[in-house]
């Protein structure tokens, strides 16, 4: 009955969410700035817990544990250290600027933006069905992570169903399925955003924020502890890391599995936050351009208190201290909830796998209501006319939507990928192709209409034939080969993506009439 234990706690964990977005649903005032952007009152504090919880996800925890047991130590130097400075350069250039022309502006979303920038009303028609085809894979990380980590967490030994939490499931040694697990996840994600709007989902943020910080640093510690005990003998936290890391195979200690080359051309994937459409929504929330100084100052603090130990702990658990049996092996996914389960007892199983949930869900409900956002606004009030509905009824789009959405990613969370970490990897080369856009229409006066209808073309093309030639992700090892002198250098193919948009977004800048006075005097007044 032990697994049952944990499983009530996970539940536990959840209503205690649903009762924090309900509440802050009772301070919602019913407008649709405030379902949507929180009445642009979300102070430093609130900004941090929201924006790192939200690009913290099933990628950073679950993916990151599963391609160091993989790939070894290198993963952390390939995402996390160049994401810790990328990512607040990031919110520094980007998204402080944003913020002030979205607060001069009334803009709620991208597309609002680029409409206006460009100088394009069909620019939306373009943007909207591809920014929604990336976030939905990204949507699918989080979903199909979440129903994993409690199939794995819930379940008994392999034949033994009876010793599970829910011993009718046999197929799932007594597990609670993936499939029930996502569903419930989802739902509990849905209600929150559903009620709660922005407000809701930042003050969820925070919560699970903080809730899977500490219980990952719990997790990192109880984790060192236990496997030191099978090594040899547990000492301090110092000692066991030390004792450790001797143990690590030197294959696993390096980056010698990767070249040089592909290594590198990783640094173009942290880009991805500059496009990525809800963070763009969270910086709006922002009470003053001063609220985005805690964020750039902590942000990269924050992920590496959560990347290093994540990646040790899949080093370790390649390393042999503890026998990984093949099933858990061949989907590295579950490799960090194995560990959790094997090596401590139920309750604390229990707040662990629920530290996990935080990360994942603290990421769903910020996509989700951002593409209900788009849709409300970017398509049905600027095409069928802002004027033509109350705030109530774009509310209840916006929400409609919402469902919709959550239907469709739970559909396709039913087909699991081989890996998370390279479906993340996918999802985020697409938006990181996209950040030249941004960055133009911010820094260049000389982007035009066409030279961004060019990068976005160039840009969805480029990446839908190169993940089809990856056997639609299912080659993690998918590289660009560039032949130079008779030394050939592997590259990651974001880099070929990023290429041929920069490239066609400035040639064809270049050659095509250039936007006007007013446009130029709106954006650019100094």
């Amino acid at each position: 009955m032990t697994p049952l234990v944990t499983l009530i706690i996970i539940c536990v964990y959840l209503g205690l969410l649903l009762a924090l977005g309900m509440f802050a649903s009772r301070l919602f005032t019913g407008t649709k700035e405030d379902y949507q952007l929180a009445s642009h009152s979300i102070g430093p504090f609130l900004l941090l817990m929201s924006i790192f919880g939200t690009t913290m996800t099933a990628f950073a925890l679950v993916g990151s544990s599963g391609e160091a047991f993989k790939e070894g130590i290198g993963v952390y130097g390939m995402m996390a250290s160049s994401s810790g400075i990328i990512h607040s350069l990031c919110f520094f250039v980007i998204g402080v600027k944003l913020w002030t022309l979205g607060r001069d502006n009334g803009y709620s979303t991208q597309i609002q933006f680029f409409r206006d920038r460009l100088e394009s009303d069909k620019i939306g028609l373009l943007l909207f069905p591809i920014l929604v085809g990336l976030v939905i894979p990204y949507l699918l990380v989080g979903v199909i992570s979440a129903g994993g980590v409690v199939e794995t967490i819930t379940g008994g030994p392999p034949g033994k169903p009876e010793l599970g939490a829910l011993p009718f499931f046999e197929s799932t040694n007594g597990g609670v399925p993936r499939e029930i697990a996502s569903l419930v996840i989802c739902g509990v994600v849905l209600v929150y955003v559903f009620f709660g709007g922005m407000r809701g989902t930042a003050w969820a943020n925070a919560f699970q924020t903080i809730v899977f910080m500490a219980l990952g640093l719990v997790t990192f510690y109880t984790l060192s502890d236990k496997l030191a005990e099978k090594v040899g003998e547990s000492g301090t936290l110092m000692e066991n890391l030390r004792l450790l890391s001797q143990q690590i195979p030197e294959s696993k200690s390096t980056r010698a599995e990767m070249s040089q080359t592909q290594f590198f051309t990783y640094l173009f994937i942290p880009l991805s936050v500059g496009m990525f459409p809800h963070l763009f929504q969270h910086w709006l929330t922002a009470k003053s351009a001063n609220s985005f100084k805690l964020s750039v100052v902590a942000h990269p603090l924050f992920i590496m208190i959560v990347w290093v130990p994540c990646v040790l702990i899949g080093v370790w658990a390649a390393s042999g201290i503890v026998m990984i049996p093949p099933p858990v092996a061949e989907n590295p996914n579950r490799v960090l909830v194995f560990l959790v389960k094997s090596l401590t007892d139920p309750v604390l199983s229990g707040l662990l796998v629920s530290g996990v949930l935080a990360a994942i869900m603290s990421s769903l409900d910020s996509q989700f209501l951002c593409i209900g956002t788009m849709f409300s606004n970017d398509m049905v009030g600027h095409y069928m006319g802002h004027d033509r509905y109350s705030d109530r009824t774009m509310v209840l789009i916006t929400r409609g939507f919402i469902i919709a959405i959550v239907a469709v990613t739970y559909c396709f969370s039913l087909f699991e990928p081989p890996s998370v970490f390279a479906l993340g990897v996918w999802c985020f080369s697409g938006f990181a192709s996209l950040f030249p856009l941004v960055f133009a229409a911010l820094y260049w006066r000389g982007l035009t209409k066409a030279g961004a209808y060019a990068c976005v073309l160039s840009t969805i093309a480029t990446w839908f034939y190169l993940f089809r030639a990856s056997g639609y992700g299912s080659d993690r090892t998918y590289t660009l080969d560039i032949t130079l002198g008779g030394t050939t250098y592997e590259l990651m193919p974001v880099a070929g993506i990023f290429a041929a948009s920069a490239i066609s977004l400035i040639v064809v800048s270049l050659i095509t009439p250039k936007p006007s006075t007013a446009t130029l005097q709106k954006f650019f007044p100094s």
